[in-house]
Parts: structure tokens; C-alpha cells; sequence
């Protein structure tokens, strides 16, 4: 039996993401965020959720993602707070699509050849719909799906931003 990942896939600049599914505490409608002066450009803002300060990240301006217009479907996904190094954060996603489970034989992991700083937070390629049949290869027309999904480290790019030692 071929062992599964639980993820979480989300939209960003037209291309299908997932995170790993523990990191995501819920995922909110988009509000309105209050600025935070001179805050690095990636850092939105913060929202008041249900009583908690929550710090907003714009995930594709930390990323380097470009942007498209604004989407009218953007979500924030909040993070767990343990993710989080403590604090309650959330990161603003185009689109957040479903919950995905997907074999580990249908993830190509990244070797060591590639180097660059995006790369180091690829945990993975996912191929939907992959060769062997199996995994989230389903479209709402009940269609089967072909398509790759680049699995981030989100708990490493935002937790690497939240570490004093290595500034903004």
C-alpha cells in the first residue's frame, strides 16, 4: 500500500501550491487588513480574527510570485501558532482549491543539484492525476486531472521571515 500526504491546494499568480495540512488552522475570507508602517512589503498588515491580532503575510510578494489583479476569491490561510514560532499569522493565497491526498509515489522531491533559494523551500513536485491512477486526479466535470502542484515549505519561508536573527 502505497503511503499518502495530506495537503492543503491553494492558487497563487495562475499555479496550483499545496502546504502540509497540520500547518493550516482554518482558512478565512479576505478583510480588511490595517498597514503597518514601514513594515517589509511582503508583511500586509494585521486583522483582528475573532479577537486575535493576527499578522498577514502576502505569500506571493514573499515568494517573488508575480502578482496578478487582485483576485476576488483570495482567502488567508491562518497558520497554527506553533508554526508560527509562537505567533498568529496567516498568509493570503489567490485561491484555496481542496484538500488533497496524494500518494508519495506521485511526489518528485527536488534534488540536490538545484540550488537556489526558492528551491530550498520546495519540499516537492506533486504530479496530480499521476502516472499509476491514483491521488487527487478529479475535476469537478469528473474529468481526470493532469497537472504539477509545487508542494512549499511554508513553515520554513514563513518562520525563516519571523526569526529576528535573520531580519527582514
Amino acid at each position: 500500500m502505497n503511503a499518502t500526504i495530506d495537503l492543503v491546494e491553494f492558487e497563487l499568480g495562475g499555479e496550483h501550491y499545496a502546504l502540509d495540512i497540520q500547518l493550516a488552522r482554518e482558512i478565512v475570507e479576505m478583510m480588511p487588513i490595517t498597514p503597518i508602517p514601514r513594515a517589509p512589503p511582503y508583511l500586509s498588515g494585521v486583522i483582528n480574527l475573532r479577537g486575535e491580532i493576527t499578522t498577514i503575510i502576502h505569500l506571493a510578494s514573499l515568494l517573488g510570485i508575480q502578482e496578478r489583479d487582485r483576485q476576488a476569491n483570495q482567502k488567508i490561510i491562518v497558520l497554527m501558532s506553533e508554526f508560527a514560532r509562537g505567533a498568529n499569522v496567516g498568509v493570503i493565497v489567490d485561491d484555496v482549491h481542496s484538500v488533497i491526498q496524494v500518494p508519495e509515489s506521485d511526489i518528485e522531491r527536488l534534488g540536490d543539484g538545484l540550488s537556489t533559494e526558492f528551491a530550498s523551500f520546495v519540499k516537492g513536485i506533486i504530479k496530480i492525476g499521476g502516472e499509476n491512477g491514483e491521488g487527487a486526479g478529479r475535476r469537478e466535470d469528473g474529468k481526470r486531472r493532469k497537472e504539477l502542484v509545487i508542494w512549499i515549505d511554508l513553515q520554513k519561508i514563513v518562520g525563516d521571515r519571523l526569526d529576528p536573527r535573520k531580519g527582514s
